[in-house]
């Protein structure tokens, strides 16, 4: 459980390294307030951690709504417009056509 959680906070400042901040901050508030039986210090911590968590998931989802699928694309038409190129016979090695 030690060695997955610690991964997942690697990959959470890797990604998104002010976020993770911010709700780092208040978790660390909250159990500083909790601790010291400070209510106003505990309510701080928990709304900046609160806040930080909603605007990122705002985020998150304001951005999958605005993206549209991206339009595949085609280097070559699925059809060539020239007429296709006659098959060649096999020349004799003798008699070169030039």
């Amino acid at each position: 459980m030690n060695a997955s959680w610690t991964r997942l906070l690697k990959s959470a400042y890797r990604r998104e390294p002010i976020t993770s901040f911010v709700i780092t901050v208040g978790v660390v508030d909250a159990a500083i307030g909790s601790i010291g039986a400070s209510g106003s210090l505990l309510a701080f911590g928990l709304g900046t951690a609160g806040v930080a968590m909603g605007l990122r998931w705002w985020q998150v989802y304001r951005s999958e709504a605005e993206q549209p699928a991206p339009a595949a694309e085609y280097y070559l038409p699925p059809q060539s417009s020239r007429p296709q190129l006659p098959t060649l016979n096999n020349v004799s090695k003798k008699n070169p056509p030039y």
